[in-house]
């Protein structure tokens, strides 16, 4: 596109206002739901939520009202459109949403809408007849589609979509969702059950092929069951075992299915006297520990030996069985002679080959519940009997990002799984093929007795339709090696297993539960390939949609398409090294539907744009490698996306996280922005996006990352201004508290506040031409990121004008002394700097004052039954440690106080300013490693929403009182 010939662009609603609660909310909830959701189709690493990516494109297609002075001429009807839009997008972005046809064509009319005015707009420009035909929407392109979530939603609006990623696994997964379900869009199932039922339903979108998947998934299944069922016998309930424990006695006589077999790794004693016996490492030895259902294995130590038996009820050294061998990180004792066995020592002998495994439990499935037994030498002899004909012996890097296992002797993929796991996997793999043939039989037969096609079809959609079966059978499959590996751990909380990533990460387990391929639950084929039906079953698209291999760098997919994508965060995660785990299972299985894509024997790693020091001979070399390859992605992007569409761009990268003698910032952003700028783009908007859940499993042991900014990014006009450093400085500290409290509003958690301020604060850098230094040097990204970081600080810890004097003094003595008791003279001085005595801070109950030492109470020391509404001397400061104090028993109660703090009147705001005092005060504890603390204030902001509407709901007069 030459600057000769602009194209006339309207600006998009993305780059005015867009409703991010609402998005917020909806992709927040989404993380919960499972069943029949796409991201349970495959795993994949850090996937953007659904409601996200739909609302971003949605927003990124359609004009904002003020660009659309013809039909809305006012403020007050562009207001008005605008929250019609905003109405129409909060009930798009729900989950319910993504197969109802009632919501979904209003968007899609709207994208469309908007488009046509597009090409009205651009109806002379020499490029019309390519660029703007108002017949047809232009494609879509993710150039790092990854998991598939915005190619997906780009379909389910409309657009034809491509996906493209280096990743084969990736590729595989956008396969699955985008390319192949159009293809066999309404056609009915081939298996001869359906046919024989002489099903006759209209069948919508995939819903043929999933049927296709449940009964070729039996198919599999019966075949697995004859040919390695004896691997996995069931085990039988004597009247002897039932005289130790009372609680068999409904099952004697009965044989019970086992759901899986709970390992112990063991080592060589490194006691001289017990040099022979293998002794356990086991984490723990509580079984189930929901209540009154306890159940534990107690180690029985006789004749230099042990044997492990398995009790109901609570174990009579509960801390004993909670820790097992294990008695602190990476240290364990030895169970004969109960001397610590080094760690050292530990991984010297599974470097030699000397680990080993010892079945320390059983886990059956009883009446509706679980049933746990004792070992038995029949049992661990079939384990053990087990010989793999074939294994992925694929070496795997042992110190990539996330890797422990390397550290104890792992070097291959076929390390990580037991030997009756490898010949399980292996003939499930190998059935997928069989299917194939199966699938193209049945579909010959079909396809001849409906009569619909020409003959010379009849031999390709056979093919075609074999080929699309066993890819689901495949991933299936594939899915199942994330369960059915001796990296699993046993969750006794939930009596159940818990598959290997939960994290992108591949850490050592050392007790750990080895599921039944064959039992109905986790790890059975069946089950796997039947939940992925029901994914299938929500696939309605017929718009024809592809999915390629290709490096973002060299891509030429994105040429006038609209671009929303999601690259890698920097050295965050090692897409291509953990997805090996994935492709050595799925190349068996597919490698003949997908020839080219599983060639070789692992993932290629060398182009894939993540800063990986052991792969690029260093940090140095690493940075240089990321940032040279995103700016070729990114100038990609620039040069070919639809000049009449802003490209969005996901990116997440933990803030504030290096520090130097000039300031505060982070090489991933750094590294990332520095990339998007020298391809020649510039942020027109940023948007904070919550996608996490506050109850995910980092989150709820840290101040974890839970917000993507979505970045707003257009080519930068040769036009742009050349600024100043101290003009850039000045802009900054005009434009940033502004965007601040807005982002607050929006609920935005204090831990991510420090991310989300970047947007704004580069947009004003990447505006311009250049930022000049006072020597005229340009300013560099990292320099930027210095001043933005300097610029929060100084917003984030200004004096608050809002706040009464009691809780100024609180916080000015927490921010210098904490909970610490000090000497009165350092609280006088305060006090007095205030106009306060520190007498008259404790009568308002938030200090103690006790014989010339002071000290500021900590939430466990103020009354359980305050009431804000009878309190003389009422502060903020108390008030938001009450709120947090009621939020640590549980919402309702939190937000009945909130509920009664709205109705007192002549103290300002009350609310809000507890609000923006827990910004504060999380900003402090998070720069002076106060982690729990910290944990609080991030808590009770997180929580806000629901707060409100619960004391909504407190303070009508029609509902029930939350307290």
């Amino acid at each position: 596109m030459t600057s000769d010939h602009p194209v006339k662009r309207r600006k998009k609603l993305i780059e005015v206002a867009i409703p991010l609660e609402a998005i917020n909310a909806a992709s927040a909830r989404e993380k919960s739901i499972r069943h029949g959701h796409p991201s349970t189709l495959h795993l994949w690493w850090a996937r953007r939520p659904l409601a996200a990516a739909r609302a971003v494109i949605f927003c990124q297609m359609v004009d904002d009202p003020s660009a659309v002075p013809e039909e809305f001429p006012t403020e007050e009807e562009q207001e008005k459109e605008r929250l019609r839009l905003f109405a129409l997008i909060s009930e798009l972005v729900l989950w319910e949403s993504t197969t109802r046809e009632e919501v979904l064509e209003p968007a899609r009319e709207e994208i469309r809408r908007s488009w046509r005015r597009c090409c009205a707009d651009n109806a002379e420009h020499p490029e019309a007849a390519e660029l703007f035909n108002s017949e047809k929407l232009p494609g879509f392109h993710d150039p790092f589609a990854g998991g598939g979530a915005l190619p997906l939603e780009a379909q389910r609006l409309g657009l034809e979509s491509y996906a493209s990623d280096l990743n084969p696994v990736a590729v595989l997964i956008n396969k699955a969702m985008i390319e192949i379900p159009p293809k066999f869009a309404g056609m009915p199932p081939v298996n001869p059950e359906s046919r024989r039922n002489l099903d006759v339903r209209q069948w919508k979108g995939a819903q043929g092929l999933a049927e296709d998947v449940r009964y070729y998934g039996q198919w599999m299944r019966d075949e697995a069951e004859k040919r390695i069922g004896h691997l996995y016998p069931k085990v039988e309930i004597t009247a002897e075992m039932a005289k130790e424990r009372p609680d068999l006695n409904p099952y004697v006589g009965k044989k019970l299915t086992v759901i899986a077999w709970i390992w112990a790794r063991t080592v060589k004693s490194p006691n001289p006297a017990f040099a022979q016996v293998d002794v356990p490492l086991a984490s723990t030895f509580m079984l189930s520990t929901k209540v009154g259902k306890e159940s534990y294995v107690e180690p029985i130590i006789e004749n230099g030996a042990y044997q492990f038996t398995v009790k109901s009820g609570r174990p009579a050294d509960p801390k004993a069985a909670k820790e097992g061998t294990k008695f602190s990180r990476g240290n364990f004792r030895c169970l004969m002679s109960g001397n610590a066995i080094d760690p050292n020592y530990i991984k010297s002998e599974a470097q030699a080959g000397r680990m080993g495994a010892r079945l320390m439990a059983i886990v059956a499935e009883g009446a509706r519940e679980r049933i746990y037994l004792t070992p038995s030498h029949e049992q661990e002899a079939v384990a053990k009997s087990a010989q793999p004909g074939w294994k992925p012996d694929v070496d795997f890097f042992q110190q990539a990002l996330g890797f422990r296992v390397g550290n104890y002797g792992m070097s291959k993929w076929s390390d990580l799984f037991t030997d009756r796991q490898l010949v399980a996997l292996a003939t499930l793999s190998d059935l997928v093929q069989e299917a194939r043939e199966e699938v193209k039989a049945d579909a010959l037969v079909a396809i001849r007795a409906s009569g619909e096609v020409e003959s010379r079809e009849e031999i390709s959609l056979p093919e075609k339709h074999a080929n699309a079966i066993s890819s689901y059978l495949g991933i299936g499959i594939s899915k199942i090696a994330d369960s059915g590996n001796a990296l699993v751990s046993w969750k006794s909380s939930m009596d159940q297993p818990i598959h290997l990533f939960t994290r992108q990460a591949i850490p050592m387990v050392w007790d750990f539960a080895e599921p039944n391929p064959l039992g109905g639950a986790m790890g059975d084929p069946l089950v796997t390939l039947r939940n992925l039906a029901r994914v299938l079953d929500n696939f309605r698209s017929s718009i024809s949609s592809f999915a390629e291999q290709l490096s973002a760098q060299d891509q030429t997919l994105s040429a006038n398409r609209v671009i929303s994508s999601d690259p890698p965060y920097y050295d965050n995660i090692g897409y291509a090294d953990l997805s090996d785990f994935f492709y050595v299972w799925l190349r068996r299985s597919l490698r003949l539907v997908f020839p080219e894509l599983f060639a070789t024997l692992a993932v290629p790693k060398a182009e894939e744009l993540v800063a990986t020091p052991y792969r690029h001979g260093g940090k140095d070399c690493a940075e240089a490698f990321f940032l040279d390859g995103m700016t070729q992605a990114m100038r990609r992007i620039a040069e070919q996306s639809h000049p009449a569409f802003p490209v969005t761009i996901y990116y997440a990268f933990k803030q504030s996280e290096t520090k130097s003698l000039s300031g505060t910032a982070s090489t991933g952003w750094e590294t990332f922005l520095a990339a998007v700028i020298k391809a020649g783009f510039f942020l027109s908007g940023t948007w904070p996006m919550r996608t996490e859940l506050a109850n995910r499993m980092r989150g709820m042991e840290s101040n974890a990352l839970a917000t993507s900014v979505v970045l707003v990014c257009q080519r930068r006009l040769d036009s742009a201004p050349t600024l100043s450093r101290n003009e850039f400085r000045r802009q900054l500290r005009h434009q940033l508290p502004q965007s601040i409290k807005e982002l607050e509003r929006a609920n935005i958690a204090p831990v991510d506040v420090a991310q989300a301020a970047i947007g704004p604060g580069m947009a004003i850098f990447s505006g311009a031409k250049a930022v000049l230094n006072p020597d005229d040097s340009p300013m560099s990204v990292r320099e930027a990121l210095i001043e933005i970081n300097a610029a929060l600080d100084e917003y984030l810890s200004q004096d608050e004008g809002d706040l009464d004097t009691d809780s100024r003094f609180a916080l000015t003595f927490f921010e210098s002394f904490g909970y610490a008791e000090r000497e009165f003279g350092d609280a006088e001085g305060l006090a007095k700097a205030r106009n306060l005595s520190v007498d008259g801070v404790a009568r308002a109950g938030i200090l103690r004052s006790i014989a010339g030492k002071v000290k500021l109470l900590q939430r466990s020391e103020l009354p359980e039954d305050w009431d804000p509404t009878s309190d003389k001397r009422l502060c903020v400061w108390e008030a938001t440690q009450q709120l947090i104090k009621r939020l640590e028993t549980g919402e309702k109660a939190a937000a009945a106080l909130l509920a009664q703090l709205k109705d007192i009147s002549g103290h300002g705001d009350l609310p809000t300013n507890c609000r923006a005092l827990a910004y504060r005060l999380y900003n402090h504890c998070e720069k002076n490693k106060q982690a729990e603390e910290a944990r609080a204030y991030n808590g009770l902001v997180i929580a806000w929403p629901e707060l409100e509407k619960l004391s909504a709901l407190a303070a009508s007069p029609i509902q029930p009182s939350l307290l």
